[in-house]
Parts: C-alpha cells; sequence; structure tokens
C-alpha cells in the first residue's frame, strides 16, 4: 500500500497563468485541489474558464468561494466606472496599474492557506509571474517567502506540527512567451483559459492582458486558440 501524498492548493481563476501552475502541479504534486475565488470581479468570465481546466486535468477537487468584497477594493477590476487600462509599451517597477487590487494575494493566500491546513496538504500554488512581478507588489519573491513564514506563526498545524506550507510560484520568473511554451510541453489547453480584463464573449484585443497574452504567443511563436472558432481540442482528453 502506498503511502498518501500530501497534495496541493492551487489558486485558479482560469487565466493563462493559473492554468500553467495547475499544470505543474498535477504533474508533480499529487492530489490537487483547485480553489477560485469570486471576490468582486468586474465579470464573471474566467470562472467557466477555471470549472472546465480543473475537469481536463482531473483535480481532486475544485471550490468555488465567492467573498462579494468588490466594492471595498478600489480598482479597475471591481470598479466598472473605472476604465480598464490598455496596453502599455513598457512598464517601470514603481508603475503600480489601476488593476491592482488591494491585498488581493493576501486575500487569496489565507484563504487557501486555511484550506489547505484543513486538508493536510502541504503546498499552495498562484499563478504569479514576471509580468506581475514588475507592477505589482504582492506578486515579489520575499513576498511569498513572508507569507510562508507567517503561516508557520499562524495555524495549529506549524505550532504543534511544524507544518511547512510552501508557497509555490513556478512562473515567477518567466515571461509570458516562456509560460506558452512551458504551457505547451504540459498540455495546457489555452482554448480553455481567459484572460481579458473585460469579460464578454470574446476577448476585447484592446486590454492590457489581451495584449500581454498576444505578446506571449507571439513571441513563442505560436497561434493562440483562443483568437481561432471554437473547435479545436475542446472535447479532448489531458494528455497522458
Amino acid at each position: 500500500m502506498t503511502a498518501r501524498q500530501p497534495g496541493a492548493v492551487v489558486l485558479l481563476s482560469g487565466g493563462m497563468d493559473s492554468a500553467t501552475a495547475l499544470a505543474i502541479a498535477s504533474a508533480t504534486a499529487g492530489p490537487v485541489h483547485c480553489l477560485t475565488m469570486m471576490y468582486g470581479q468586474r465579470h464573471a468570465r474566467e470562472l467557466r474558464s477555471a470549472r472546465q481546466l480543473s475537469q481536463f486535468f482531473h483535480a481532486a477537487s475544485h471550490e468555488v468561494v465567492r467573498l462579494p468584497i468588490g466594492s471595498l477594493l478600489r480598482s479597475s477590476l471591481t470598479d466598472r466606472t473605472r476604465p480598464l487600462p490598455r496596453a502599455r509599451a513598457g512598464r517601470g517597477r514603481a508603475d503600480i496599474p489601476s488593476t491592482y487590487v488591494p491585498a488581493r494575494n493576501t486575500i487569496l493566500l489565507s484563504v487557501a492557506l486555511g484550506y489547505a491546513e484543513s486538508l493536510g496538504a502541504d503546498s499552495i500554488y498562484i499563478g504569479a509571474n514576471a509580468i506581475d512581478y514588475s507592477g505589482y507588489p504582492d506578486c515579489r519573491p520575499e513576498y511569498f517567502r513572508s507569507f510562508e513564514h507567517l503561516a508557520r506563526l499562524a495555524t495549529k498545524a506549524g505550532v504543534e506540527r511544524r507544518w511547512n506550507v510552501r508557497v509555490e510560484a513556478p512562473l515567477l520568473r518567466l515571461s509570458k512567451a516562456e509560460i506558452v511554451r512551458l504551457g505547451d510541453r504540459l498540455g495546457v489547453p489555452w482554448e480553455l483559459t481567459w484572460s481579458c480584463y473585460a469579460g464578454g464573449r470574446v476577448p476585447c484585443g484592446r486590454c492590457d492582458s489581451c495584449a500581454l497574452r498576444a505578446k506571449g504567443f507571439a513571441e513563442a511563436g505560436t497561434v493562440d486558440p483562443l483568437l481561432r472558432r471554437p473547435h479545436m481540442r475542446s472535447r479532448r482528453s489531458r494528455p497522458t
């Protein structure tokens, strides 16, 4: 009889980064439990993608937590009256975009931490990457290491059993093109993912997120299947 693997909690938004993080966890971390947070985003289009991705990768479970606090968090991702940022030529480290949601990763990771402790999982996966790192303060390596320290101090498992939950951010230093290439190797079904800030039936092609996604696929030398007519691989099975 084989020993039970501790497994992982994956924060799954439905975007290309969290989908790739899910693929990595599925290949390396034992049982995977997906967690999708609806915190008051201006649209819920990503939820459909998250559900499809969790099924595609045969997650052990997928929980959707509705925490309607968007009105408390000032951001263009939670306030429909604020314009979404368009594509920009470059970003500086001090240039934090309007899509920053105050304390979002701390909120998401806190819920994931409680879930992981309850499950006995030993890792939490998050799709933070190098593009976000250049603008969002809660996407820095030192932030994730600090959260691990907090987890050891703030949980019963950490105090009584010296539980060391790891916050895995495997895409942190990757460009979008590198994420596309990695996702291709792992069999990520890009047509099931969603990146557009505007929601809707098809990507707007104008927002910052659409531009970053397009740049990633272009630099990777491949075509984004989400921009093709809906057919392709939507019924395929996960590669073995």
